[in-house]
């Protein structure tokens, strides 16, 4: 199926009419989605309290669609709203007394890089590498890991540069030697490069992600991969995780908890994302949308970018591609610029719709999106005013 077929499973989103290189942060929904969320409401009315039960059919469906991402058909998967769910979850099971420290990076996404900020702020000792060059990360982030480290926290996929951190099972192993917990975020690595927990050696490893980026699953879609037999007690956890010991009699003793995944457990949620997410997932499944073919449409499309935007010849100080290897670089483009938010405000006004992080600008692209439209995104950037002109030197006007 081309990109233009598959646009019109896409149609409530127009992408056939809009320049969206929004990839990387909000991937439009197929049309699926709209049915499975109407369903999530019909159900509600006419099951009422009863919903549950089918509820936990549609949240069953989407836990076997991260194993199915994961390559990891055994995992054991926690369904959180967010990764911050996910993040501080784990964190309040920590042996913090015992091993006060958490290792992390200075290329962390806010969700870890806010929540620890914080944490400092009340003690816990924080230690960040930086995440430049991400090729020696992984080994630099290793040697940091001591006995007094409780976990150490590091992306699997920059969420600045889409840079592909190598090598993680060098982390995993300095963890499992030293009794550290390893947490990847791997967000911006789901569904748009082949993820095989076992390959890269992180089977003892929590993984965090979620369902707003590339799986195309909107919000509520977020999950946490749990290691086998782990023992851990997370403070932060809902009622759901003593689901299955509700009926008997709690006389304030030791806190219960579920079996597997279920000991991660929240409360009462929202289940219409699960219906959405559990429609998709069979989408992807049902159109052959397999990691490995949105790999290679992703490279073919962000490479498609890279060379289109260099042909443009802007002066370096105003905007250059971030200097990554083809094959390191994951599901957008990122191109350092001082003005990246201008340029993005100039973009959305000329109806290319991306967005920025600090002084990068973000284009990620999406499968359903055509080789001309993303030669017409860049198109709109060379037509910018406040852009030099090819081979003019300069900086942009205010």
């Amino acid at each position: 199926m081309s990109a233009n077929d598959l646009a019109q499973h896409y149609s409530r989103f127009r992408v056939g009419e809009r320049l969206l290189l929004t990839g990387h942060s909000h991937q439009a929904w197929p049309d699926v989605s709209f049915a499975a969320q109407q369903r999530a409401w019909l159900d509600a009315a006419e099951l009422v309290d009863r919903k549950w039960a089918r509820a936990a059919e549609q949240a069953a469906r989407v836990q076997a669609g991260f194993r199915r991402l994961l390559n990891d058909p055994d995992g054991e998967i926690a369904l959180t709203q967010n990764t911050h769910e996910a993040v501080t979850r784990l964190i309040s099971a920590l042996p913090l007394d015992r091993r006060p420290t958490l290792l992390t990076t200075d290329a962390e996404f806010h969700t870890v890089r806010r929540q620890l900020d914080r944490l400092r702020e009340a003690g816990i000792a924080v230690v960040r590498v930086p995440g430049c060059p991400a090729e020696t990360l992984a080994e630099r982030l290793a040697q940091q890991v001591d006995d007094r480290t409780a976990c150490v926290l590091v992306s699997s996929v920059l969420y600045e540069t889409a840079e592909i951190v190598a090598g993680l099972d060098v982390v995993a192993r300095a963890c499992e030697r030293r009794g550290a917990a390893l947490l990847v975020d791997a967000y911006h690595h789901l569904n748009v490069v082949p993820f095989d927990i076992r390959g890269l050696g992180l089977d003892r490893a929590f993984v965090t992600g979620g369902g707003y980026k590339y799986c195309q699953l909107g919000e509520g879609n977020a999950f946490l991969r749990v290691p086998p037999e782990c023992g851990l007690r997370p403070v932060l956890t809902g009622w759901f995780s003593e689901f299955e010991t509700l009926e008997e009699a709690h006389t304030g003793g030791r806190v219960a908890y579920g079996s597997g995944a279920s000991r991660w457990a929240g409360a009462t949620y929202d289940p219409a994302s699960h219906y959405r997410a559990a429609a998709v997932f069979a989408f992807h499944t049902g159109h052959g949308l397999t990691a490995d073919r949105l790999r290679t449409i992703s490279r073919h499309q962000v490479q498609l970018l890279r060379r289109a935007f260099e042909a443009l010849d802007i002066d370096p100080s105003v905007a250059q591609v971030v200097p990554i290897a083809d094959e390191r670089r994951g599901g957008f483009l990122a191109v350092r610029a001082p003005r990246a938010a201008a340029i993005c405000e100039a973009l959305r006004r000329a109806g290319v719709l991306t967005d920025f992080r600090g002084q990068v600008l973000r284009l990620g692209p999406a499968p359903y999106l055509t080789d001309e439209q993303l030669r017409d995104a860049i198109a709109a950037i060379r037509d910018i005013r406040d852009l030099p002109p090819p081979s003019a030197r300069g900086v942009l006007e205010d």
